[in-house]
């Protein structure tokens, strides 16, 4: 996933528009509520937040990411309990960089769109999303070799570091970039950076559902995720397809390329090839950024908190 690197940063900017066009209904809630008086998490803090989010999320749906490897492969499911866990390691271990990086990355962007407009305090929905993906896109430079070694391994039924000597020995050390491209178009359209927050906000902010959900951030997370998970789902998963079909060929004999390899499955599959493990990475989609999203809420509220003992 991403990858996973994908909350969220985003959620800061687009808070404060949503607030501003709808208000809580009473004083109390927008005391509970004002974006002003929220704390901001510092690089170091972002960065601290994003690899204990990225890391959890991984252990949680380490079985759900096997199973969409599988699928989308065509190879048997593990038959032991640790089979669905193999590759847990590299995963977990890699992803939590990845998603510091995605944090942090996204945090400067925002900082260097806001420059650009001396007096601004926000960005609006667009540019919460491109610096998201900005930021996604970086992250597919260690994201895309992570699940390339995980595929691998899996397969081989190596341990990650045997994996990748027998990788390189094989086929050279750039072929742990395989399929870089591919992942860098996942995580930019599909990494949870700002999907997530900004449809969390929206839902909030809109008159049908923010008498609901502006005094539930738990249900409102939920149902923010699951939107935005299924939305970037729907929008990448032929393209992650294509992804793994060509990680799981070293040698580029069945899958040169993913651009030959979405084509290829068009004919041989029709277009639902194209979408095989939807479902699990759909799940694991909507548990990322719900667990990103809410760690990261809880440490600005945490911080919040403190701050507001200190004056």
């Amino acid at each position: 996933m991403s990858s996973l690197a994908r909350e969220v940063s985003g959620c800061e900017s687009s808070s404060l528009a949503a607030e501003k066009r709808s208000a809580p209904p009473t004083s109390e809630m927008a005391d509970q509520y004002r974006f002003t008086s929220r704390a901001t998490l510092s690089p170091i803090e972002n960065l601290g937040v994003g690899a204990f989010g990225g890391a959890l999320e991984t252990c949680l749906q380490m079985p759900v990411l096997t199973y969409k490897f599988c699928l989308q492969e065509g190879r048997p499911l593990p038959k032991t309990f640790t089979g669905w866990y193999r590759g847990l390691a590299v995963q977990a271990g890699t992803v939590a960089p990845i998603t510091a990086i995605q944090f942090a990355t996204n945090g400067a962007l925002q900082g260097a769109l806001l420059k650009m407009s001396p007096g601004r305090t926000e960005l609006s929905d667009v540019e919460t999303m491109c610096a998201a993906a900005g930021a996604g896109a970086i992250s597919a430079a260690v994201y895309g070799p992570v699940d390339l070694v995980t595929i691998q391994q899996q397969k081989m039924g190596l341990s990650p570091w045997q994996t990748v000597r027998r990788l390189v020995q094989s086929h050279g050390a750039t072929s742990l970039f395989r399929g870089l491209a591919s992942c860098a178009v996942r995580e930019a359209v599909g990494g949870y950076l700002g999907l997530a927050p900004v449809i969390t906000t929206r839902l909030a902010a809109d008159g049908r559902f923010g008498e609901a959900l502006s005094d539930r951030p738990l249900a409102a997370g939920i149902v923010g995720a699951c939107v935005a998970g299924t939305t970037a789902a729907v929008l990448t998963h032929p393209v992650d397809t294509a992804k793994t079909c060509v990680q799981s060929d070293m040698g580029g004999g069945s899958w040169g390329s993913a651009t030959s390899a979405i084509p290829k499955l068009v004919r041989t599959g029709g277009i639902a090839s194209l979408y095989r493990g939807i479902i699990p990475r759909t799940v694991r989609l909507c548990g990322a950024f719900f667990v990103c999203m809410m760690i990261r809420e809880g440490a600005i509220e945490y911080k919040t908190s403190k701050e507001q003992q200190q004056r």
